[in-house]
């Protein structure tokens, strides 16, 4: 099992692609496969992001506690801007 630091990392990249790309059957299929790995595999519940200039933060409900963690901006939209600067690689293909 991956570590929750890590399937935080991945679905938060992930999520922040298809808040701008919701259309991205691709990236809603992982973004959802990264989610339930969060709530099934990790346990957590009522996942709430937010951000400031320089951070996102991820807070979450684990074992009757409210935590959270948080992820430099420049390392959760690496993925976003690979894709808004070259959009032909990352086509989108109808299910």
């Amino acid at each position: 099992m991956k570590s929750l630091q890590d399937t935080l990392y991945n679905w938060l990249t992930i999520k922040v692609v298809v808040d701008e790309r919701p259309d991205d059957t691709a990236a809603v299929d992982t973004e959802k496969m990264f989610y339930d790995m969060l709530v099934e595999d990790q346990g957590i519940q009522n996942i709430e992001v937010t951000t400031d200039a320089v951070m996102y933060y991820v807070h979450y409900d684990l074992d009757g506690e409210r935590k959270s963690n948080r992820f430099p901006r420049e390392l959760i939209e690496v993925m976003l801007n690979q894709i808004n600067e070259s959009p032909e690689r990352y086509a989108n293909y109808p299910e």
